[in-house]
């Protein structure tokens, strides 16, 4: 079938072509009754607005962007990313604003994606999450001149504002809580390295560790999936000393370290303390139920979806600090049994 097009629009209103073009694009010279007829007609017919012409026109693009730099695999079964989406969403929706979501395998395709977005006119400004350490990224959003918000922080990212929680005092909080359980031997199992957030946790989690006396505090990096994690707890409770402590970068490798000490006969937390970042349902789900650090991540999500709808209608906004992360308490630590050397 062919596309509908402005031209049949005005046919079926009984008016010119410009007056449609004015209707559409929410500018004067029509009166509301005949852009009210003109937009539901469009709706009827199935109207949709052209990116290549839209570019031309400078016309907002109702939507904006996210470009995700994760396996597939691993965001169907990880809840922050569906959690963060949620929260952006809500805020989206509630201004009739689109969200463009597409899974990218690497930062070159990302950023050919914010080209081919910001070309076409697809967004009128993007979502930037998972940066790393001094970020190309950010030199290709300032260079095309694309409305961003970094989800990450604290840190400058040549001008682009953020969002961002204090990793730090929640990862301090994790371990004075663990050292006052009485835990001496504390392992932390981190995300990918290279993020920015990776290296804010590891190096709170060397300081703390040193302040406190700790001095087994290792941190074995790994990629957030529930078999790197397996593999990551297989090792360090087979090595000797043998940790009394682990935490873990996200909760599906925290489920999935509880699975393997079990699996090694060890009770937790009698012999093992396990500790989640970011509190999900798979967390109440397991048995013995899993110690968290909880924080509202859809609130997360929208706070970050409204700074860059502010960004994209005033031209800047400030960065902004959400809620630290809180611990819970539950039944998988415990104050550790003392193991034969």
């Amino acid at each position: 079938m062919k596309r509908p097009t402005i031209a049949d629009i005005a046919r079926e209103a009984g008016v010119s072509k410009g007056a449609v073009s004015y209707a559409l694009n929410g500018q004067r010279g029509v009166s509301t009754a005949t852009r009210e007829r003109i937009l539901e007609i469009a709706q009827q017919i199935g109207w949709k607005p052209n990116s290549a012409a839209r570019a031309l026109s400078g016309a907002s693009a109702g939507a904006v962007g996210l470009a995700l730099c994760r396996p597939a695999r691993i965001l169907g079964v990880e809840p922050f990313f569906m959690e963060l989406i949620s929260g952006i969403e809500a805020e989206l929706s509630a201004r009739s604003c689109g969200l463009t979501l597409q899974v990218v395998a690497d930062h070159d395709a990302e950023i050919a994606v914010y080209r081919r977005w910001w070309g076409e006119r697809r967004v009128d400004g993007v979502l930037v999450v998972d940066l790393h350490v001094d970020d190309r990224r950010v030199g290709v959003l300032r260079e095309l001149q694309l409305p961003a918000v970094a989800i990450a922080g604290p840190g400058d990212f040549g001008g682009l504002p953020s969002v961002w929680a204090d990793d730090a005092a929640a990862i301090e909080e994790v371990v004075e809580y663990l050292v006052a359980l009485g835990h001496r031997h504390i392992v932390r199992v981190g995300g990918l390295p290279d993020l920015l957030h990776t290296t804010i946790r590891t190096r709170a989690f060397a300081q703390a560790c040193q302040r406190l006396g700790i001095q087994h505090a290792v941190t074995v990096p790994s990629d957030y999936t529930g078999e790197e994690g397996s593999r990551a707890t297989r090792r360090l409770l087979s090595s000797t000393p043998r940790p009394t402590a682990i935490i873990y970068d996200n909760d599906v490798m925290a489920v999935a370290g509880l699975a393997v000490a079990q699996e090694m006969g060890l009770s937790v937390p009698a012999e093992l303390s396990i500790v989640a970042w970011d509190d999900s349902l798979l967390c109440s789900l397991v048995h013995p139920s899993l110690t968290a650090l909880s924080r509202d991540i859809p609130a997360y999500g929208t706070t970050a979806a409204r700074q860059l709808l502010t960004l994209v209608e005033d031209g800047s906004v400030p960065s902004v600090q959400a809620e630290t992360g809180h611990l819970v308490p539950r039944g998988s630590t415990a104050p550790p049994r003392m193991i034969p050397s």
